[in-house]
């Protein structure tokens, strides 16, 4: 049985069903949908022999092979915060670092050390994640055996993701473990608005940091928020509250989090009423086992809307419309229980397609790219399908679907998916291979970052 001493949280994942790039932008907003592929993370006091005095955190993902990561922190001087370093067990072992558990120990323990006089205690952490966040044999498999929990059976860094946000479900759900395990329930809880607010702060920071540039922050909102129309905060607030280590690190970064100084208002929009899916209604994807790199297409589609100002404003404008629509239909739909026409939310998603498509084609980047479009093509012909997309940055990631709620429906996809054959290219068009196309065990997830019960036994094995 697992101890009543761990404490678990877990995140959920995400899909940015609309609002791809333009969420890059305050002036426009994005649709997320958390989803019910979350990751986990439990922690517990590290067991030590008596007399012995440990600074030491180790870190563990049994599910991939080899991932075992051991740090050690210091206080540092001039409030510089906690600094975290990465040991190695023998000089013969290759540092093996992984950044964002590494950034998000450090931006933590200096958060926590803010708001308690008492020494950090070294802790054990297990890190798990539900199937869907990637594609192995085993995870399919597992899936039909409701096995919520796979060994994927290789390295961390051979892993083929699925594109459902697995950092930013790490780096929240982590955040919040710590906070729960190393701070007592008035300094700091989930079960308020200021505690979820401190923590999506503290997490965006964390996250911007590891990736080494400020993203636009959606995925973090969604991992602790869950599904949201989001508008991004302003790239400055992340830019000059300096490193860990650093004169006044802790300081600023406490007052980053708290929003103690004018210059530290988080401007994020998340609005929850904003989203809603009737009851009749649900998201599924499909894994295309292939990926793209969404750095280099960003990249190239903000080289495309600098180098054509007017041409790339005129379609995010229409674009942001119509994700809006897409937004206030469904709001609608649930709403009007009784509705069952989805008629104006085929039109929706078929004129964010067409936008998409027209944005791929001026920036030459494969937003939707030919195999992707033709399986939204045919996924879209099945009864009860009601349309989809290639979502977030687009490219060669899972493709996501809205559906009726029925058994017969998710059934035709599946079959469609599981016999579906690529064809090859047309007209030059290169890009990954893809490979063998499945639906992932998700859906939409309202609620975000959540305490998990210890005793769940999905755990048992993996906690030791």
């Amino acid at each position: 049985m697992v101890g009543t001493s761990i404490t678990a949280v877990s995140a959920p994942g995400k899909v940015l069903l609309a609002g791809g790039y333009l969420v890059l932008d305050r002036d426009f907003t994005g649709l997320v949908f958390g989803l019910d592929a979350r990751i986990h993370v439990c922690i517990e006091k590290l067991k030590t022999t008596n007399g012995v005095d440990l600074q030491e955190i180790i870190v563990k993902s049994p599910q991939f092979v080899g991932a075992v990561w051991e740090y050690g922190y210091r206080s540092t001087e001039n409030n510089g915060g906690v600094e975290v370093t990465q040991l190695r067990v023998s000089s013969q072992d290759k540092l093996l670092r992984n950044p964002f558990v590494e950034t998000t120990l450090s931006y933590a323990l200096t958060y926590i050390s803010t708001l308690t006089t008492g020494a950090i205690s070294p802790a054990s952490i297990t890190i798990l994640a539900d199937n869907s966040y990637y594609t192995t044999d085993s995870t399919l498999k597992d899936q039909s055996n409701n096995q919520k929990f796979s060994s994927f059976g290789v390295k961390l860094s051979e892993a083929h993701k699925t594109g459902l946000g697995s950092s930013a479900a790490l780096v929240s759900s982590l955040t919040g473990a710590l906070l729960l395990h190393y701070l007592p329930s008035d300094k700091f809880s989930l079960d308020n608005d200021l505690g979820k607010s401190r923590l999506h702060n503290l997490a965006q920071a964390a996250h911007c940091a590891a990736q080494g540039k400020v993203g636009s922050g959606f995925d973090v909102a969604s991992a602790v928020y869950g599904s949201c129309l989001y508008r991004r905060f302003s790239p400055s607030l992340l830019q000059n509250h300096g490193s860990p280590g650093s004169s006044n690190f802790a300081k600023d970064l406490k007052s980053l989090i708290e929003e103690t100084t004018a210059s530290h208002k988080w401007d994020t929009e998340i609005l929850k009423d904003a989203v809603k899916v009737p009851s009749g209604i649900r998201l599924i994807m499909c894994d295309v086992d292939c990926g793209s790199q969404t750095p280099g297409m960003v990249k190239k589609v903000l080289e495309w809307r600098k180098r054509e100002p007017d041409e790339a404003e005129m379609l995010w404008s229409q674009l942001h419309s119509k994700n809006e629509a897409l937004a206030a239909e469904l709001k609608r739909l649930a709403e009007e229980a009784e509705n069952t026409d989805y008629t104006k939310l085929k039109q929706a998603i078929t004129d964010i397609r067409i936008l998409i498509r027209d944005m791929s084609r001026l920036s030459d980047v494969p937003i939707e790219p030919t195999p992707q479009m033709a399986l939204l093509d045919a996924c879209s012909e099945i009864g009860g399908v009601i349309g989809g997309v290639v979502p977030g940055a687009g490219g060669y990631d899972a493709i996501a679907l809205l559906v009726e709620d029925k058994k017969s429906v998710i059934s035709n996809v599946q079959k469609l998916i599981s016999t579906w054959k690529v064809e090859a290219y047309k007209d030059g068009e290169g890009g990954p291979s893809i490979g063998k196309v499945s639906l992932l065990a998700v859906r939409e997830e309202m609620e975000g970052i959540r305490v998990e019960n210890v005793q769940d036994a999905s755990y048992e094995k993996w906690i030791v």
